[in-house]
Order: C-alpha cells, then structure tokens, then sequence
C-alpha cells in the first residue's frame, strides 16, 4: 500500500515482455497493460495525464501504447469528464473572405484554448438547411457551437437546438434568442461615406453587396443614413454579389453616370471589378473618381492604386466568438448580448478631393 504502481516492476521483465509483443490493430487497454507490466489503472491514469504516476512507469506505458498503436478512446474519455473539448463551426459561405478568415480565427483561437473545431458547411442558405445542420449536431461529439452566417434564417422558431449546447453568432442580426459578435458594420460605412463627404464630394454612389447579406443591408443603411444626414441626396444603389466580377459590371454603368466622383464598395472584392471598369472607360482613379472598398483584406494594398478601405478585425471576431461560446458553457447559459469590434479607417491612393 501506498506505493506507486510501477515501482516495483522489474526492468528486465517489462523489456523481455516489450520483445516478446507485436504490433496488432485493435489493441486494447489491457493489451498495453500487459506489455508494460502494470494494471489498466495506470495506463487509464496516463491516457488521461492524471498524477499518481512515476515518469519511468509513464515512459513505460506510453512505449507500450507505441508499440502496438494504441490510441485512447476520446470519446469515452469525453463521457465521463462531460465535454467532448470540440467546438462545431456552422458556415454558409466558403467562398467570401469575409467568412474564411472568420473561421481561421475561430480555428486559431480554440486550439489556443485547447478545443477542436468540427466544421458543418451548408451549401445552400435555405431554412430546411439551416434546421438539417443543426439536427446534425445531435450526432456530432460538440460542446459548443459558433454559427457564421450573412443572412435572416436564426430567427426561424423551427430552429432548435440539441439540449445543453451553447450557441454564438458571429456576422448576422439574430435578435435576442443568441449571443452575437460582429463587426462594426454600420460605424465602418459611416467611415466610409464622412471621409469621401470631407474630401469635397457632392455626393457618394455605393456599390452593395446582396440583398440577402446581413452586412450589406448595415452598411447600405448606413451609407443612406450618413448622406442624408449630411443633407445629400443619395444616388440610385447599385447592386453587387461580393465577387469581383459583379463589381466590374457595376463599374460600367457607373463609369457612364457624369456626376458620379466618388463610391463606396460593400467590400474589396467589388472594388477591384470596379477599378478594372472605370479604368477601361477612361476615368482615372482618384482623379476622376474615388473609390473606397471595406475589409482590408491583404491584397487591397497591392490594387492599382492601392485601395482606400475599412479595416474588419477578424482575428478579433473570432476570438471573441470563441470566448463567448466558452464563457456560456461555464456559466451554463449566460445572458445574450451583443458584442460589436470597431473598424478603422485605411487611407491609401484611391481617394482624393473631388476634381475641379
């Protein structure tokens, strides 16, 4: 009695028992308690890094879960300490950056904290996809889940959850039935639209993103609101897909309309297809017009010219999602909120005072 087990094993029989073994798939507690010359106690005490344990008998065990490509049950571990330290990650969009350096923070900032992430893509943004996805998560070892989404589908009451999984949403208006971590969307378009207003503009034409997106309805309301507040009429919106060819389409017919000096684009993307358009029909940016993206994303410095545009802290998004989420599975369900990150003004050379 109160010797740790191990101690006592001789050297000379654990290593002719190691000699005598061979690998096999399957292998199963008990087979490395054998090998090791210990109980299954101890190799579950070293599975699971529990004290108790020598460092000769735990580099004995772990030898012996080598040797015969032993790999310990997660999910029964999970069971019994009551969490599976896996967070799911429901995302409707791969394809906009927006979304990818999201989930990348996301990504980062749980293994920081020890998690897994398990990520349940939606293909299509439909209401029967939205409730698959979440059905899903009954089947899936997850503790928590982080939904990223750009459109109105949580406000459903067919949406459920699986009973003890905490919720947060990043990027999306979700009323008061979840916990949200955006971005500044609105104070990043008033940015936007005061810096065009302060360069002499008259007035500032604004590119969107699709009707769908939560974002883009924020920052077109935004941009509406700053114009008329200012007391400038604001010119007909036009309509894009966040790609860069949608703004390219756009950029023709703005490039015909001779009072436009000035556009705010719903993100960088629709603002590179723009420069593209305006620079093919003859009117130079910024001495014709300027142009203002949002995002920042790491190429917008390498436009021709470089783009002026609205810094989205996306490092920050995510790790606040990933905090949040964490922070009601100890407080078991704490009260919703909302959590907005600011944004930031980034002046570069495709924005200059109005010509003449």
């Amino acid at each position: 009695m109160g010797t740790v087990e191990g101690e006592s094993e001789s050297r000379g029989t654990s290593r002719t028992r190691r000699r005598a073994a061979r690998p096999r798939q399957g292998a199963s507690m008990a087979d490395v308690a054998q090998l090791a010359g210990v109980s299954s106690q101890t190799v579950s005490r070293v599975s699971n890094g529990f004290p108790g344990v020598t460092e000769d008998t735990r580099a004995q065990v772990l030898a012996a879960m080598r040797e015969l490509g032993y790999r310990p049950n997660s999910a029964a571990r999970a069971l019994r300490r009551g969490e599976f330290r896996t967070l799911g990650v429901i995302t409707f969009s791969l394809s906009t950056m927006g979304n990818i350096r999201t989930l990348e923070a996301i990504a980062t900032s749980a293994a920081e904290h020890g998690y897994a992430v398990t990520l349940l893509p939606v293909a299509v943004p439909t209401q029967d996809e939205v409730n698959g996805a979440f059905s899903r998560l009954g089947e899936l070892a997850v503790d928590a889940v982080i939904v990223i989404m750009e459109i109105h589908l949580l406000d459903a009451a067919t949406v459920s959850l699986p009973p003890g999984v905490q919720v947060v949403v990043a990027d999306s208006d979700a009323g008061d039935r979840y916990t949200v971590v955006d971005t500044d969307q609105a104070g990043g378009a008033r940015d936007a639209v005061r810096h065009l207003l302060d360069l002499g503009h008259d007035t500032v034409w604004h590119l969107a993103g699709p009707e769908g997106s939560f974002a883009a309805q924020r920052r077109a309301n935004a941009w509406r609101t700053t114009l008329t507040e200012a007391g400038r009429t604001p010119p007909p919106l036009v309509r894009g897909d966040w790609s860069a060819e949608s703004g390219y389409r756009a950029g023709l017919r703005l490039a015909d309309e001779p009072d436009c000096t000035a556009v705010f684009t719903a993100n960088d993307q629709m603002a590179l297809g723009l420069l593209r358009a305006l620079n093919e029909r003859g009117r130079r940016v910024p001495d014709d017009v300027s142009v203002i993206g949002f995002d920042d994303i790491p190429e917008s410095a390498s436009f021709l010219p470089p783009l002026t545009t609205i810094h989205q802290d996306f490092a920050e998004v995510g790790r606040l999602c990933v905090e949040g989420v964490l922070s009601k599975m100890r407080a078991d369900g704490a009260e919703h909120g909302t959590t907005l990150v600011p944004t930031r003004l980034v002046r570069r050379a495709s924005t200059a005072r109005k010509p003449g």
